[in-house]
This record gives structure tokens, C-alpha cells and sequence, in this order.
């Protein structure tokens, strides 16, 4: 057989099969009423964000949230958030769970910069006296003694 005696017989048969009738469709279904859940409140996070000024290109950040002691000590690690500088301000935004906030206890921000293993700026501790969303607007790093 030539290509052309098989081009006919198959040209025709897609055109017959192009001119068919589409297949019949399920009927819709009706609609249903959908009812979005009430958040658990145990879920809900609340956030700090801000931006962190003075962070050069490719150091290494990293901001917690930090229940601590009289002494200023550490006793326990609420969040922690890990970013990448690139020259410019730093966005943040700490989301943690305002549940396991401490009441009557003191929290602060604390965050550091290094660049190659070395540390070279950080954040002065920032007092954190409410468990909800807050904007801390800028934040300066300064030099690590």
C-alpha cells in the first residue's frame, strides 16, 4: 500500500469521529451549603514582624522569641525564625502560638547575625510584654562585642 491509499482512509476516519456527538454530561450536582469552621484558638498564631536593619548580603540571621529569668538567662524557647540577608532591610514576621506565652513572666526578642561562622552583629533584647500580633517597626543591629 501507498501513503496515499492509507491518508484517505484515516483522514476520513477523523473527521468521522471529530463530528460525532460529545458524550452526555453527569447532571450537576445541586449545591450544598459549605460551612467554614470556627478557628481552633489553640492553632491561631500571633506574630511579631518588623524589619532588620543593617544585615549584610548572605549573613546568617536568627531571631527568638525567649522566656527568661530575672537574670536575663534563657529558661525557654517560645519561636525562632531563620533568614538570609541580602544588603537591604530584612522583613520578619515570628509567628508563635500566644497560648504558651507566659503570663506574669518576662519575654523578650533576641536575634544575631554571622557570616561565615563568625558572629558580627545582634539585636539588643526587646522586651515582648503582650502574647498578641505586634509591628516592632525598625530594628537595628549593632556590632557583636
Amino acid at each position: 500500500m501507498t501513503l496515499r491509499q492509507i491518508a484517505l482512509p484515516t483522514l476520513i476516519a477523523l473527521l468521522a469521529g471529530c463530528a460525532s456527538e460529545p458524550p452526555a454530561r453527569a447532571p450537576a450536582e445541586p449545591a450544598r451549603s459549605v460551612t467554614i469552621p470556627e478557628p481552633d484558638p489553640a492553632k491561631v498564631l500571633h506574630a511579631l514582624q518588623g524589619t532588620l536593619l543593617g544585615v549584610p548580603a548572605n549573613a546568617d540571621v536568627e531571631l527568638a522569641l525567649l522566656q527568661v529569668d530575672a537574670q536575663g538567662r534563657p529558661q525557654r524557647l517560645l519561636s525562632s525564625l531563620k533568614l538570609r540577608g541580602s544588603g537591604a532591610p530584612l522583613p520578619f514576621r515570628l509567628e508563635f502560638n500566644h497560648l504558651a506565652f507566659p503570663a506574669g513572666q518576662t519575654v523578650e526578642l533576641r536575634g544575631r547575625a554571622s557570616q561565615s561562622g563568625r558572629l558580627i552583629l545582634h539585636l539588643p533584647s526587646r522586651l515582648i510584654q503582650r502574647a498578641d500580633s505586634q509591628a516592632l517597626g525598625e530594628l537595628h543591629l549593632v556590632p557583636a562585642p
